[in-house]
C-alpha cells in the first residue's frame, strides 16, 4: 500500500477501515452480519402467522382435503368457543386454516372512552395542531394496544431495518469514494477489490429495501385490522344497535350556524356516511400512517448520522451551514404550504357522497325503473361527481405553485448548498488552495508536453485523497438532500394524515357516545316554553326499561319519533301522548290505525330502538320482530330460514334440514330447496324470491326460533289471506303470543284484543268480540246510516247546482 493510500485509510472509522482495507471478516463486520441474520429470523417469527395467531398451513407435501370436508367447513363458517372467541374456518390451498377471533373486551372500551369525547363538527379546524396530536394519540392506543403486541414488534422490526439501511448507505458512500480513489491512483487491485465489496453490499442493501417496503405494507394491514375489529365490535355491539342509532336517531348534527358544505366529521357519521368512514377513510388513515412513519423516521435518522459523518470533513462552518439550510427551507415551505388536511377531509366527504349516490340507486333500482327516473338520477349522480372533480381540480391548481417552490428549494437550492459546503475544506484553507492550484498548473503543463516538476507520488496521493473525500462527501450530501427532501415532503403527508385522523376519530367517538347513550345537549328554541314537556331530546330520556320481564307492559310511555338532522333543535315528534298496554302470554293483540299515527313506532318502542322518554317499559327476553320488508342476508337458502343464527348455532340447537323443510311446508315454501338447487345454494335472494315468498321466509324464521312473543308489522301484506291464516294458526299452535300491526281487520279473528290508534295522538283498547267492540261497531254503523240518510238531499242539491250552471 502506498503512503497516500495509508493516509486515506486511516481517515475512516475503524469498521469502515476494516471493510475497505480488506478486513470485512473482522469482528465488527461479523457483528453487522449477525445483526442482519437476527433481523431475518425475527421477521420469519413475527410474520410467519396470520392475524389472530393461527399459522397458515403449508401446502407443500400435504394432501388436500376432500371436497366434502371443504364444503362442510364453508357451510359451518366458524367454531364457537366457550370463552366467547370464534375460530374462523378459512379454506387455504386445499386445507382449512383456523383463525381465532377475539372480541374486544368491554373493559377496553371503558378504558378508551375518556380519550374519545364527542365533539361537534365545527369545534375546531382540521390541521396539524393540538387536536390532531390528541386524536392521533387516542387512535394509537387502539392500533398499538401494548408494548409487547404484534404491531409493536413490527414497528421495532421496521425501525431496525431503517437503521440498517442508513448504516449501509454510509458504507456505500465510503466505498464509492474508495473505488474512485483507487481509479485515480491507478490501483487496479484496490479497484477490483472495491467492486467485489460493491456487489457484496448489494445483497443486504436490496434485501433491506425490499423488507422496508414489505413491512410498511404489513404495518398498514395490521393497523387496519386492529381498527376494523375495534370499530366493528362497537358498530355491531350485541348490547346496543349502534348501527341503527347512527342512521336513525340523529345523534350528531351540525351546529345551527354551520353551512351544509362545511358539515363533516361527526355530523356526517350521523348522516349516513358511516360506510365511507369504515371502508375508505380507515384504510387511507392506516396507509398514510404507516408510510409516514417510514418517510419521517428514516430521513431523521439519515440527517443525524450523515451530519455526524460530514462534520469531521466539513468542520464547524459546514455544520452551521447545514442547519441554517434546514431551518430556512423548512420555514419557506411551511409558510407556503396550503391546508392539505382540510382539503383531504373535504375530498373524502365528497367521495363518500358520490359513493352514497350510487349505492342509493343500486338499492332502489327497481323503483327508479318503474318511475322511469333515470334522467333524474343521472342529474343527481352527475352533480355529485362534478362537485368532487371541481374540488380535485382546485387542489391540483393549488399544488402547482407549491410543487414549483418545493422542487426549487429541495432539488436545486439544496444541491447548490451542498456544493458550497463541499467547497469549504478546500476554498477556505489557503494552504490546500495554493497546493491545489500548483497541482493544477503542473497537470496542465504535463498535458501540454512540458516536463512538470514537483508532481511526485505524494502529490498524486493528495489528489486521490481529495477526490475520494469529494466523492464520499458528495454522495453523503446527496443522500442528505434526499433525506431532507423527503422530510419536507412529509409535511404535506402529515397534513393529509390530520384530515384522515379527524374523520376516523369522529367515527369512533360517535360510536362510543352511542354505546353509552351519551348525546350532545341541544339548546331549547326560544319559541318553546320551559314548561312545555312535549319538547323531546335524547338528553331528556327518563323512562324505566326492564328487558327481562315475562310479559309486555307499556305504562304511560309516549311514542315519539326521535329528533334528527338539521331539525333536531325542534325536538322529536310526538305520535302518541301516553300509551299504556299490557300483554300477557297467550293474549294476542291487533294494532290498527291510519297511516302516520305511530303503529310501527309501538314496535320500535318494544324493540328499544326508540327510547322510552317517560313511564315504564317491561319486555321479555324472548321476543322477535317481523318487519314489513324482510331482510335477506348473504348466504345459503338455509341461512335465510335460520337468520340471525348461523349453522353452528343451528347444529347446537339440534335442528336438521328436515326440520327446516317441515317449517317451509307450514308456510307453503316446501318447493324452494328443490327449485333453487338445495339448502347450500348461495344466491342474491332479494332478487330471486318474490315479495310473497320473502314474507313467508320471514314467517318461517319465526317458526324456527319459536319466541314467546312476536311482533308482526304488516309482514303478511303480500301473502294471500288463506296462506296468511294458516301461518297465524301455526304460530299460535307453537305457543307464540302475537302482536300484529296491520290494516287488515280480517286478522281480528286470530287475536283477542284490538288496539286502535287515533289521529289525535290517543288510543282505544278493546276486547275483540266484547261489548266495547260491539259498541264501537254500532257507533260506526250509526254514523254511516246517518250519512246515507242525507244522500237524497245531496242528490237534490246536485241537480239544483247543475241547473244553475246550465249543465
Amino acid at each position: 500500500m502506498t503512503n497516500a493510500q495509508s493516509r486515506v485509510s486511516s481517515r475512516f472509522p475503524p469498521p469502515l477501515d476494516k471493510l475497505l482495507a480488506g478486513g470485512a471478516g473482522g469482528g465488527r463486520g461479523n457483528v453487522l452480519l449477525a445483526a442482519l441474520v437476527v433481523l431475518v429470523l425475527a421477521r420469519n417469527r413475527l410474520l410467519g402467522s396470520d392475524e389472530g395467531g393461527a399459522k397458515t398451513p403449508k401446502s407443500t407435501g400435504l394432501t388436500p382435503l376432500p371436497t366434502p370436508f371443504l364444503q362442510k367447513a364453508q357451510m359451518e363458517g366458524y367454531i364457537p368457543n366457550p370463552d366467547g372467541t370464534r375460530d374462523l374456518l378459512v379454506p387455504h390451498r386445499g386445507r382449512i386454516s383456523k383463525v381465532r377471533i377475539r372480541p374486544t373486551k368491554a373493559s377496553t372500551y371503558a378504558a378508551h372512552r375518556a380519550h374519545f369525547p364527542l365533539a361537534s363538527s365545527a369545534s375546531g379546524t382540521v390541521g396539524v395542531n393540538a387536536d390532531f396530536i390528541r386524536q392521533l394519540r387516542a387512535l394509537l392506543r387502539i392500533i398499538i394496544p401494548r408494548w409487547n403486541s404484534k404491531e409493536a414488534g413490527m414497528v421495532a422490526l421496521h425501525s431496525a431495518f431503517l437503521v440498517l439501511r442508513t448504516v449501509l448507505s454510509l458504507i456505500v458512500a465510503r466505498l464509492d469514494g474508495k473505488i474512485v480513489r483507487d481509479l485515480v491512483s491507478a490501483n487496479g487491485k484496490g479497484f477490483l477489490q472495491g467492486l467485489a465489496y460493491w456487489f457484496l453490499l448489494a445483497i443486504p442493501s436490496t434485501y433491506t429495501n425490499a423488507m422496508i417496503r414489505f413491512l410498511q405494507s404489513k404495518l398498514s394491514l395490521a393497523f387496519r385490522t386492529r381498527l376494523t375489529r375495534y370499530v366493528d365490535d362497537l358498530y355491531l355491539s350485541p348490547n346496543s344497535p349502534n348501527y341503527y342509532k347512527l342512521l336513525n336517531l340523529g345523534v350528531v348534527g351540525p351546529p345551527a350556524k354551520t353551512r351544509p358544505d362545511e358539515a363533516g366529521g361527526a355530523a356526517e357519521v350521523g348522516g349516513g356516511g358511516a360506510d365511507q368512514f369504515i371502508t375508505s377513510d380507515l384504510a387511507s388513515f392506516c396507509d398514510t400512517l404507516s408510510s409516514l412513519y417510514s418517510n419521517v423516521s428514516k430521513p431523521l435518522l439519515d440527517l443525524i448520522i450523515f451530519n455526524v459523518q460530514l462534520a469531521s470533513s466539513l468542520g464547524t462552518k459546514g455544520v452551521v451551514g447545514l442547519f441554517a439550510n434546514y431551518f430556512v427551507t423548512a420555514y419557506i415551505l411551511k409558510s407556503l404550504s396550503p391546508a392539505f388536511g382540510k382539503l383531504s377531509a373535504v375530498q373524502a366527504r365528497l367521495e363518500g357522497e358520490f359513493r352514497a349516490a350510487h349505492a342509493r340507486l343500486i338499492a332502489n333500482s327497481e323503483e327508479v325503473a318503474f318511475y322511469n327516473g333515470s334522467g333524474r338520477e343521472y342529474g343527481i349522480l352527475r352533480g355529485a361527481y362534478l362537485r368532487l372533480i371541481k374540488h380535485c381540480n382546485a387542489i391540483f391548481k393549488i399544488r402547482i405553485a407549491y410543487s414549483m417552490t418545493e422542487d426549487f428549494v429541495i432539488k436545486y437550492a439544496w444541491s447548490a448548498a451542498g456544493y458550497c459546503l463541499i467547497s469549504i475544506p478546500v476554498l477556505l484553507n489557503p494552504k490546500i488552495r495554493a497546493k491545489a492550484q500548483a497541482l493544477a498548473h503542473a497537470q496542465k503543463a504535463s498535458a501540454d508536453g512540458v516536463d512538470a516538476e514537483g508532481m511526485d507520488e505524494k502529490d498524486v496521493g493528495a489528489v486521490a485523497e481529495r477526490t475520494e473525500d469529494y466523492i464520499a462527501n458528495r454522495r453523503l450530501l446527496l443522500a442528505l438532500a434526499d433525506a431532507g427532501g423527503r422530510l419536507l415532503y412529509s409535511f404535506k403527508e402529515i397534513s393529509e394524515l390530520a384530515g384522515y385522523t379527524s374523520r376516523v376519530y369522529s367515527l369512533i367517538s360517535t360510536l362510543h357516545a352511542l354505546d353509552t347513550n351519551s348525546y350532545p345537549a341541544v339548546e331549547r328554541p326560544s319559541d318553546i316554553s320551559e314548561n312545555d314537556d312535549s319538547w323531546y331530546q335524547m338528553t331528556t330520556v327518563r323512562g324505566r326499561v326492564n328487558a327481562n320481564a315475562g310479559h309486555i307492559k307499556i305504562q304511560d310511555v309516549p311514542v315519539v319519533a326521535p329528533p334528527g338532522g338539521l331539525a333536531a333543535q325542534r325536538g322529536g315528534e310526538e305520535l302518541i301522548r301516553a300509551l299504556s298496554l299490557e300483554v300477557k302470554k297467550g293474549e294476542h293483540v291487533l294494532i290498527t290505525g291510519s297511516n302516520g299515527v305511530g303503529k310501527t313506532g309501538v314496535a320500535r318502542i318494544l324493540a328499544r330502538l326508540w327510547p322510552a322518554w317517560k313511564g315504564s317499559l317491561d319486555v321479555p327476553e324472548s321476543i322477535m320482530f317481523m318487519p314489513q320488508r324482510p331482510y335477506l342476508s348473504i348466504g345459503s337458502l338455509r341461512d335465510q330460514v335460520i337468520y340471525p343464527h348461523a349453522y353452528p348455532q343451528m347444529a347446537a340447537a339440534g335442528k336438521t334440514d328436515d326440520d327446516l323443510l317441515e317449517i317451509l311446508e307450514r308456510v307453503h315454501l316446501a318447493y324452494l330447496p328443490s327449485r333453487e338447487g338445495g339448502w347450500d345454494t348461495i344466491k342474491e335472494w332479494k332478487d330471486v324470491l318474490s315479495g310473497g315468498e320473502k314474507q313467508r321466509i320471514n314467517m318461517a324464521r319465526m317458526l324456527y326460533h319459536v319466541p314467546s312473543f312476536a311482533v308482526l308489522d304488516e309482514c303478511t301484506s303480500a301473502v294471500s289471506t288463506d296462506v296468511e291464516g294458516l301461518m297465524y294458526e301455526a304460530a299460535k299452535d307453537l305457543g307464540i303470543t302475537l302482536i300484529t300491526i296491520s290494516h287488515r281487520l280480517t286478522l281480528a279473528k286470530y287475536h283477542a284484543r284490538l288496539l286502535r290508534l287515533t289521529d289525535d295522538g290517543d288510543f282505544e283498547l278493546q276486547t275483540i268480540g266484547g261489548a266495547e267492540q260491539r259498541m264501537s261497531v254500532d257507533a260506526e254503523i250509526a254514523a254511516i246510516e246517518e250519512k246515507l240518510a242525507k244522500v237524497d238531499g245531496w242528490k237534490k242539491r246536485l241537480e239544483e247546482v247543475r241547473g244553475e250552471l246550465g249543465v
